[in-house]
């Protein structure tokens, strides 16, 4: 990519992500074509007509839900790796990581009837320390129009980071309408919840979210894309969905990064390798030196 369009990217996801840390929400529009979004829809039509519906006041009764998406359909790494959403998400939640990782992709269809969601904070699902780390970041694509009758995500502008330790904002929540082709992004400490579905449509949308590259994520993505799928990604879908390390050697396979079970040939027997923060890095170094002194 030339420097301008570089310059230009860097520029835009800075602008972005100042609106995201400030809102704690944001509306791109246009972020990709309705023609994407078209595309991916129909590929998903078969699993939206074939699941059943939620069961439990949470998911919603009139809800279908399902994930995977990387192997349901091919157009969805264009959306997990969008270049602008990812830099965004690395600019958001890069200070408590080293790397990030993809906590879930699932399609949602709200059908006529669904009744208004829980209002509820995603960073709730780890029992951390609230309003001093931002967990994750969710991207709502929708893949038919939404609106307010049909069941548009609800948001709490400014319900994010130290807000979620007071009281549930008195104000009324922002419909975030909007057309195929937009995402909303909004980070895991912002209250929000799916609107009621009063009209006689489905709304049909996805959830792809991302979060902090040490935390258990949401879909347990080592089983939604088990080595065999994963071969099929390159080095930076695959890291996303799990095949990497986050230092200090967390989420390794006997003591190397999980990449190595995307290899053809995989030894019988592998030697653990460290994988450190340079801090701990130097640390080790010096420790092991001075011991080497001693000798």
């Amino acid at each position: 990519m030339p420097c301008d369009a570089l310059s230009q990217a860097a520029e835009a996801a800075a602008g972005w992500s100042a609106q995201l840390a400030q809102e704690g929400y944001c509306i791109i529009p246009d972020a990709v074509s309705p023609h994407l979004a078209r595309r991916i829809d129909r590929d998903l039509r078969a699993a939206f007509a074939e699941t059943p519906f939620c069961h439990g006041g949470f998911y919603g009764s009139r809800t279908k839900r399902f994930g995977r998406l990387l192997s349901r359909s091919a157009f969805a790494e264009q959306f997990v790796r969008h270049p602008l959403i990812l830099g965004i998400v690395r600019e958001i939640l890069g200070r408590w990581c080293d790397t990030i990782q993809l906590n879930l992709t699932q399609a949602i269809a709200l059908h006529p009837g669904a009744l208004p969601q829980l209002p509820h904070r995603d960073q709730d699902m780890w029992r951390g320390a609230v309003g001093e780390t931002e967990y994750l970041v969710n991207v709502m694509w929708p893949l038919t129009d939404y609106r307010g009758d049909n069941g548009a995500t609800l948001i709490w502008p400014r319900s994010h980071g130290a807000a979620a330790l007071g009281t549930p904002p008195a104000g009324p929540p922002v419909v975030a309408e909007m057309e195929t082709g937009s995402a909303l992004l909004f980070l895991g400490s912002t209250l929000h919840g799916a609107g009621g579905n009063e009209s006689a449509d489905i709304r049909r949308g996805m959830i792809v979210s991302y979060c902090l590259g040490w935390l258990k994520p949401y879909e347990n993505q080592w089983l939604a894309y088990p080595p065999a799928i994963a071969r099929q990604f390159d080095a930076e879908l695959a890291a996303l969905v799990g095949y990497s390390q986050h230092r200090p050697n967390l989420g390794n396979f006997e003591g190397q990064c999980p990449s190595i079970l995307l290899r053809d040939d995989i030894p019988d027997r592998i030697g653990a390798v460290d994988a450190l923060r340079p801090d701990q890095q130097i640390l080790v170094e010096a420790y092991v030196a001075d011991q080497r002194r001693r000798r």
